[in-house]
């Protein structure tokens, strides 16, 4: 029988190659080698050709990547596969190889669960970490009991941490890290008194801090930040000689820190307890833990008294961080910790935001490190003059002193600060002019001087802030004229001038494309509104009241047709109200009041609506709706009476010949009717008429040259109305094509009452006959001059330079997409669901705002009940609608038309963004999609799968040792893992657009803002 077995296995071997593995057959050693190449065939793609040496030419032990014992058996003891970028499933074959000591698998794309490794009793080392494996923790690798290294961070495990781990008594290194384990931490850790390093962070653990880990004399690193963790840390925990990081922010942990705490942990490297509920003096003691780099207390609100001196002992301190708390400084006593500061060579940030630091900033601030970057003392309560001093730190890029009561001027120390980026200087009371020497500061981007006492002229030397978005100076005493320069600066958004006493003509506008709010209120300026605030086409508010213009409102006003708020009042501005303000979808707020204004008021749009329109004092106008209680218009009144005599005197009589001659003709006038205008917002709202004679005026007869893009249902122009001279995109239905009447209806239907920002507005339809007597439909829409999404994802091959977007630029398209469809989903009276969310339905404005459009298959839904309790609202079965790629998987079945097919797409097109693949890339097959191509990356790899620029901008980002990844890796981490979630094959698992619209809002706020 033995011989039987031993020639079955050498007849199964040389199948495989040599005599030389017949050999190691003999020594009792087949089970490692079949157990390996278990493990290849599991592997489905080696992109670095490791697994090609795998072959029975040569004896296992040489095999790359193995290394065999050294006893007479040579069984395999150590594997280390790391960073090979494997695809495929762990063979539980490993499970076998009883004398393996050493497995690392990390760094690749596996994915499946964890195989049962319990049989590898003389395993001490396993690394599976920063792969997309999935499923628990299996409570089988708790039978490793030689196990002295365990990682598994960085997948996509969840449930609970096993106790029964508390059993590994030999284990040093504890990494779980970056995955979505729930639960509580087990007590039984506490117990094994070799652990070094136990590192948890970036899970949903709850309840409180083991008592038990205090008995970890050999901790070094404690690693807990963002879970739901709550109680005190354990008093014990303080007492850890050897510990060199403890990061437990962001969680909700209470109570005090312990007085001796430095001197507890004299190797303390980094200490972030930020975003808790902890409370009471910051130790002095902590200026003796002589190694520490980094402490962030912020956001805890209780921390008070004053900040400790000794934090100048600390000569590595680069970061310290205090915001949001009730610490004090009231006398020289309070103020020393600046003073001592100083000798922290390395400081390069200090951020004491929001506390009680009183009296005058020490001159001493200008003493601190040549290397400090970020310094802010503002929402304080501080007074008296900014010391010069604090020109001396050069490499400034923010300082923040806003919300207090500093005096004096400025010009002693601002232009010296030639790197700075922003500017935080509102709400005090400073004085004198501001210098000219502000024109140094040429990196600026963000400068706030308002609600201070500055007076004299707004320096021409603003001509070289060629960077600047955010600009506000408002209520101060600024006099004599807007410099013609300040209007020059094209990168301008947010310009704030108000409650001053500027003078002279609003200067010509020339280039602020990008221009979003202007506030030049409360001034004495004069002449006209300029012509060329018909540039600012992006502008939502415009402030222009209580000043001196004269002249006509403006017919150009009716253009901007992202106004929300126009505000003309208290003027002395005469003549008629232009009806082209009725126009305006997205106007909520008009403000006319005090002016010179006279004639009939408009009756349609915004001045329907009584409660968001002021025109009082205006005493010679008239008409209007009821509600404004106007007189009537003299000549309406002289019509109405001659109308009724001819009604009663003469139409009576034949009003039943008219009729007769109406039906009569009714089918015959329809084929020769010039043109049917469709009204779309509501059925009592006109928009601007538009001919069929019109487009081809406008389109040059719909020119190629004209030609912006083809759709299903038709063709798209760049066009030039000439009423208006307004550069407008025609959407021309080729009627001939299935569904293109239907299209065009449901877009009609569905823009019917909706207004957002971020919602492609349409200005006007047509649907009429052209000259040949055929049916003819369009949609006029405003101009987006950045084209669509597509293009800038994938450019065209044509020579020209490739677009780019930075990850800020994606951010803000992907917040602004989700805001659009959080409203259509959540926010209208009949919810909407788009079915064909896709890149080049994603529209750029000027200022690259994001505008979803083409609503040419949406579909109106009623909320059902589980709707209203918070799940996805639906519709019927549908048939499958929407673009290959982007569709849900559930409507490929006939499933149900729901607001989660949106998020599905949403998910894919996030996922576009990043990676700059299409859904439709030719390496997408054999049940390979976007979706998983990710998640096979997520969370470790995602360099290996982001779109080039993406890569460039994530390495080019400055590495801090201390934190991890750098914010921009973060802030793709945080943006795969909603997209990732949208795009998830249940509906039931996808967040809704409300969530997600939350969840990139705040990724927003914290990576990118």
């Amino acid at each position: 029988m033995k011989l039987f077995v031993l020639v079955a296995w050498a007849l199964l071997l040389l199948s495989h190659g040599s005599g030389s593995v017949i050999c190691a057959v003999l020594h009792g050693n087949d089970t490692d080698m079949l157990s390996l190449l278990d493990f290849k065939r599991a592997i489905t793609e080696d992109p670095k050709g490791l697994l090609s040496t795998w072959n029975t030419s040569i004896h296992f032990c040489n095999w790359q990547g193995v290394k065999c014992s050294l006893t007479e058996h040579e069984r395999v003891a150590e594997l280390d596969l790391s960073e090979q970028s494997f695809v495929g499933e762990i063979s539980p074959s490993l499970g076998n190889m009883s004398y393996l000591t050493y497995l690392n698998l990390s760094r690749s794309k596996f994915s499946g669960q964890i195989p049962h490794f319990g049989r590898l009793r003389e395993l001490e080392f396993l690394d599976l970490s920063h792969n997309s494996l999935q499923g628990i923790i299996p409570v089988t690798l708790t039978n490793c009991s030689n196990l002295r290294a365990l990682d598994l961070s960085r997948n996509l495990l969840v449930g609970e941490i096993p106790a029964e781990i508390s059993l590994l008594s030999n284990l040093t290194r504890l990494w779980l890290s970056y995955n979505d384990l729930t639960g509580v931490i087990p007590p039984g850790l506490g117990n094994i008194t070799s652990l070094e390093h136990v590192i948890l962070m970036y899970n949903r653990l709850e309840g409180g801090i083991p008592d038990e880990f205090g008995k970890l004399s050999k901790m070094s690193n404690l690693l807990l930040g963002e879970n739901k963790l709550s109680g005190r840390v354990p008093k014990a925990i303080f007492n850890l000689s050897l510990l060199n990081q403890m990061a437990l922010e962001l969680n909700m942990l209470v109570g005090t820190l312990p007085s001796n705490m430095g001197d507890a942990l004299p190797n303390l490297r980094l200490l972030t307890l930020g975003g808790n509920m902890l409370e009471g003096l910051i130790p002095d003691s902590l200026g003796n833990a002589s190694e520490l780099q980094l402490i962030n207390l912020a956001y805890n609100h209780g921390f008070r008294g004053r900040v400790p001196p000794s934090l100048g002992k600390l000569p590595k301190l680069s970061k310290l961080g205090l915001d949001t708390n009730s610490l004090e400084a009231n006398d020289s006593w309070g103020w020393e910790f600046l003073d001592a500061l100083s000798n922290c060579t390395s400081l390069e940030m200090l951020s004491l935001y929001a506390n009680r630091l009183q009296g005058n900033l020490p001159n001493s601030v200008g003493n601190l490190s040549s290397n400090v970057n970020n310094l802010v003392f503002g929402r304080n309560m501080l007074y008296g003059l900014v010391p010069s001093s604090i020109g001396n730190l050069h490499r400034l890029t923010k300082l923040g002193l806003e919300e207090n009561s500093l005096t004096g001027p400025i010009d002693g120390w601002v232009g010296n600060l030639a790197n700075l980026q922003g500017l935080y200087l509102q709400q005090n009371n400073f004085t004198g002019q501001i210098p000219t020497s502000i024109g140094n500061n040429s990196k600026l981007s963000e400068l706030f001087l308002a609600n201070n006492q500055f007076h004299g002229p707004i320096p021409s030397s603003f001509e070289n802030l060629q960077q600047l978005l955010y600009l506000d100076l408002s209520y101060n005493n600024l006099q004599e004229n807007i410099p013609k320069e300040l209007f020059s600066i094209a990168t301008i958004a947010q310009c704030a001038l108000s409650h001053n006493s500027l003078e002279g003509q609003i200067p010509h506008i020339s280039n602020l494309q990008q221009l979003n709010y202007l506030d030049l209120s409360s001034n004495k300026l004069t002449g006209e509104i300029p012509p060329t605030l018909r540039t600012c086409q992006q502008s939502q508010a415009i402030k222009l009241d209580r000043n001196f213009l004269s002249g006509s409102i403006p017919m150009f006003l009716g253009s901007l047709n992202s106004l929300i708020e126009l505000n003309l009042s208290h003027n002395n501005l005469s003549g008629s109200i232009p009806i082209a303000l009725s126009k305006l979808q997205l106007l909520t707020q008009l403000d006319l009041s005090d002016n010179h204004l006279e004639g009939e008021v408009p009756v349609e749009g915004i001045f329907k609506n009584t409660t968001a329109i002021s025109l009082k004092g205006n005493w010679r106008l008239c008409g209007g709706v009821l509600d404004l209680h106007m007189p009537s218009c003299p000549a309406a009144s002289h019509r109405r009476s001659r109308w009724q005599y001819y009604l009663v005197r003469v139409l009576v009589p034949i009003l039943g010949i008219l009729l007769l001659i109406l039906v009569v003709c009714l089918s015959l006038l329809r084929k020769r009717m010039l043109r049917m205008q469709l009204s779309l917002p509501s059925s009592d709202e006109q928009f601007p008429k538009v001919s069929y004679k019109d487009l081809p005026q406008a389109t040059e007869n719909f020119t190629v040259y004209n030609l912006i893009g083809r759709g299903s249902c038709g063709s798209v122009y760049r066009a030039k109305l000439n009423q208006k001279q307004m550069v407008v995109a025609v959407k021309v239905f080729d009627l001939d094509m299935q569904g293109a009447d239907k299209s065009f209806i449901s877009e009609c239907k569905a823009l019917r009452n909706i207004r957002h920002r971020n919602l492609l507005p349409i200005l006007t339809a047509c649907s009429t006959i052209d000259n040949q007597g055929r049916d003819f439909k369009a949609l006029v829409y405003q101009f987006m001059p950045n084209g669509n999404l597509d293009t800038w994802l994938h450019p065209a091959g044509d020579g020209k330079a490739p677009k780019q977007l930075d990850l800020s630029q994606r951010m803000k398209i992907a917040v602004d997409i989700a805001d659009a469809l959080q409203y259509i989903h959540h926010d209208c009276e009949n919810p909407i669901v788009h079915c064909d969310l896709k890149p080049s339905n994603i529209l750029l404005d000027y200022d690259m705002t994001a505008r979803l459009g083409d609503f040419g298959i949406a579909r109106l839904y009623i909320k059902s009940k589980s709707a209203a309790a918070g799940g996805s609202s639906s519709m019927g079965t549908i048939t499958l609608r929407g673009t290959i790629g982007y569709i849900a998987p559930e409507y490929a079945g006939g499933g149900y038309l729901s607001t989660s097919g949106d998020a599905y797409s949403f998910g894919i097109v996030l996922l576009e963004m990043l990676t700059g693949r299409r859904p439709t890339d030719p390496m997408f097959c054999e049940g390979l999609d976007i979706v998983n191509f990710v998640k096979r990356n997520f969370p470790d790899q995602i360099l290996d799968i982001l779109d080039a620029s993406l890569r460039e901008e994530c390495q080019d980002c400055s590495q801090d040792n201390l934190e991890g990844e750098n914010e921009v890796h973060r802030c793709l981490l945080s943006l795969l893992k909603v997209a990732l979630s949208c795009a998830s094959q249940d509906p039931n698992e996808r967040m809704n657009m409300r969530e997600a619209a939350t969840e990139l809002h705040a990724i927003d706020t914290l990576y990118v803002s």
